[in-house]
């Protein structure tokens, strides 16, 4: 890993982002709110995540792993197409609310990120992977539906849980896009 630090963060703060790396992965349930949210989204976070974890306990279900954001648009003039949710080890039935859907399988891009998950440091991480990508001539999985570029796997998987880690310079992401 190396260490960022940048006019753009808070004095002091220093991120480590990791190299990418490719990998190939099996598919991947996860239950979710889907909305469209403005940038920047960090304030809706939160209440989503709650009220995933509420639909999960009156299923009687429990997540098998990280909150996740999927990011299906990213056009960051508009409003982005997002999943905000939870890995799940089984198939389920969503509702009106909730979005029941399977990360595909396939050869991801990966990077780590440790830092804080407010701020500059997950645009930074993810300007890393997209610039790699770029130079090993990588190409994402995506499609263009009415002018809109939308993804098939764009994730975050916030692998560090708030409640348990207080310190936000240790909180971890692993950002995964899907390659074509």
């Amino acid at each position: 890993m190396h260490a960022l630090s940048a006019g753009l963060l808070p004095e002091g703060c220093r991120l480590m982002i990791g190299e990418p790396k490719l990998e190939y992965r099996d598919k991947q349930r996860y239950v979710a709110i889907r909305t469209q949210v403005p940038i920047p989204f960090g304030k809706y976070l939160g209440p989503l995540w709650d009220e995933v974890t509420r639909w999960l306990k009156n299923q009687g279900l429990v997540s098998t792993g990280p909150a996740i954001i999927r990011y299906l648009t990213t056009d960051m003039s508009k409003k982005l197409d997002i999943d905000v949710g939870f890995v799940i080890d089984q198939a389920v039935t969503g509702d009106k609310r909730i979005t029941a859907d399977v990360l595909p399988a396939g050869q991801y891009a990966t990077l780590l990120y440790t830092g804080p998950y407010k701020g500059k440091g997950i645009y930074k991480a993810t300007v890393a992977i997209l610039e790699w990508a770029k130079q090993n001539q990588i190409v994402w999985d995506t499609t263009v539906k009415e002018d809109v570029e939308w993804w098939a796997g764009r994730v975050e998987w916030y692998l560090s849980d708030p409640a348990i880690e207080a310190d936000t310079h240790k909180y971890r992401t692993e950002l995964a896009f899907l390659t074509a």
